[in-house]
């Protein structure tokens, strides 16, 4: 393939993610209201939340906010457990969300069934409001991130995490507002293409290690998802409490580190664990915070936002990092060899 043709889907759809903050912020806000207001009434002590790839991720945004904003104990659950070994779940008192952009994914579908029939209430996030996992919940949050088409989901991910702090916002009767400002945030991030400046960089690395605290843990995750996805390269991501914890031995000069450093406490939490890498010499990309070590080998700053809508951003850069690191080695982004866009499980 011509190398002008690679990753011009990807391309694009990063470049769609304003547009499509801002049309979730203008058609989904009132529906992702109405489905809170369902939440509410149903007042549930305890929330389960399946879903696969870089629905996972999303899924541990919402975890987070969940947690935090609205002090509920939240579980990732495992679908095998409904749909491989048949368990008999109690799910009486329970919220089920289950996350998916293309609301195709067997096991998604089987196990959401199985929790409603379990007694959970169930809502299903997604692009794709005609898709099994849609109806087969009680509910659908619609993230309305258009038509994506690339195997490396981008757009659909943002408004996935949109999707979520709206949705937990609104139950928690909290003032969504704070939120639109960042379709505007988002196009001056990726304008100023600090992914693509920092890509050179990485070119021919062969593994990286990428780690957050809090909120920003789940980018952690995503960004290198879309490494390993894009370029074939051994990516690991740690909480950077984990990264203490024995993977901190295995960072020198030939494994960069990429840390996302939010503003706020996740950001001060990660102060120790960037001072020992600092004192390893390690290769250090900062993303975010990037006060917090100036003298690391490489910097991308985030405009300053509360944490918990921080990650909507924080992803941009690294997806454009992603995107990049691919086409300079050769790769297209936008059919990853041996990928499907929805990865059948059972």
């Amino acid at each position: 393939m011509p190398e002008a043709a690679r990753g011009i889907t990807m391309a694009a759809e990063i470049a769609e993610q304003p547009a499509a903050l801002a049309r979730l912020l203008d058609e989904g806000r009132a529906p992702i209201a109405e489905v809170a207001r369902g939440i509410a009434a149903r007042n549930p002590s305890f929330v389960l939340l399946a879903a696969r790839g870089t629905s996972d991720h999303a899924a541990l945004y919402l975890k987070y906010l969940i947690e935090v904003r609205l002090g509920l104990p939240v579980g990732l659950v495992s679908p095998s457990t409904l749909t491989v070994y048949a368990a008999q779940p109690h799910y009486s008192d329970v919220l089920w969300i289950a996350l998916s952009q293309s609301g195709g994914s067997p096991d998604l579908v089987e196990s959401t069934t199985r929790a409603r029939e379990a007694g959970a209430w169930t809502i299903a996030i997604t692009n794709a409001p005609e898709s099994p996992l849609a109806r087969a919940a009680d509910a659908h949050v619609d993230v309305l991130s258009g038509p994506e088409s690339a195997v490396a989901a981008t757009k659909s991910y943002t408004s996935e995490l949109l999707a979520s702090w709206l949705l937990v916002e609104s139950w928690a009767g909290g003032d969504t507002s704070r939120a639109d400002v960042l379709p505007g945030l988002a196009r001056a991030v990726l304008d100023r293409e600090y992914g693509l400046e920092v890509a050179p960089r990485y070119r021919f690395v062969e593994r990286l290690v990428t780690t957050g605290r809090g909120y920003a843990y789940p980018t952690a995750r995503e960004a290198a998802l879309k490494l390993m996805e894009t370029s074939y390269l051994s990516a690991h991501a740690f909480s950077s409490a984990d990264l203490m914890h024995g993977p901190l031995a295995m960072i020198d000069v030939d494994r960069p580190v990429i840390a996302v450093v939010p503003f706020g406490p996740g950001g001060a939490a990660m102060q120790p664990v960037l001072d020992r890498l600092a004192e390893r010499g390690a290769d250090v990309l900062i993303e975010g915070d990037v006060a917090r070590a100036p003298h690391a080998a490489a910097h991308i700053p985030l405009p300053e936002t509360g944490e918990d809508i921080a990650p909507i951003l924080q992803i941009l850069p690294l997806q454009q990092l992603a995107y990049a690191m691919a086409i300079a080695r050769g790769h297209d982004p936008d059919a990853p060899r041996g990928l499907r866009k929805v990865t059948e499980t059972i």
